[in-house]
């Protein structure tokens, strides 16, 4: 195939297009942050053109916006394979933390993302709605999970859950966000495949203990 005819057959499908895109975007963003990037970059990585990028998302702006997204839509969308709701509570809550363990250990490309956008102070992502929707379903599975385990009287009563995905998310987010720190500071040793399953299991006692209905 001539360079040519590869080009037509690539345009021609612009959703791959633009996944492609986005892929590399998520890459360069979470490497260089907002103000680093450059879009010829992106281009010179994918399979399409500076202008192409323009024309699918408008400006450097919309494209990290749209990464920012992507990057957002590949955790909500692995939680949603998950099928919690067909596992009794206090299993389909280790799955889901450990899910978010893993999840954010596996993609440090999103971690360094959502820092870069804290120290925009979320500006961008408060102005998505996209990401507003995607989270308000991840509490509101997260709800679910909480409201039968209470039913049953595995859980404790009155659990708020966007607190509790909190404190998921911040243990997961640590042990990405400070891993080179932590790491010049004490050494690799809990970043070794043995040790973060260890870090995992205890993330996942650590939460149903806190969880865990008192006893009579």
């Amino acid at each position: 195939m001539t360079a040519d005819s590869e080009r037509r057959s690539w345009t021609q499908n612009p959703d791959a297009v633009k996944r492609d895109i986005l892929t590399v975007a998520v890459s360069e963003f979470a490497a260089n942050g907002l103000s680093g990037t450059r879009v010829d970059t992106i281009a010179s990585r994918t399979r399409t053109s500076k202008r192409m990028i323009y024309y699918y998302f408008g400006d450097k702006l919309g494209l990290y916006t749209r990464a920012l997204e992507a990057a957002y839509l590949k955790v909500r969308e692995g939680e949603a394979k998950l099928d919690l709701d067909h596992l009794p509570p206090k299993a389909a809550l280790a799955r889901l933390v450990s899910f978010t363990f893993d999840h954010h250990r596996n993609n440090p490309d999103f971690i360094r993302m959502v820092m870069i956008e804290n120290i925009h102070n979320a500006e961008h992502l408060a102005a998505s709605q996209a990401i507003r929707d995607m989270n308000v379903a991840a509490i509101d599975k997260l709800a679910r999970i909480c409201r039968r385990g209470e039913d049953e009287g595995v859980f404790r009563a009155g659990m708020d859950p966007l607190a509790l995905h909190w404190q998921i998310s911040a243990i997961s987010f640590f042990n990405v966000s400070n891993r080179p720190t932590f790491s010049a500071i004490f050494g690799t040793d809990l970043f070794e495949d043995e040790a973060q399953a260890h870090l995992r299991q205890q993330t996942v006692e650590t939460i149903l203990a806190m969880v865990a209905a008192p006893p009579p």
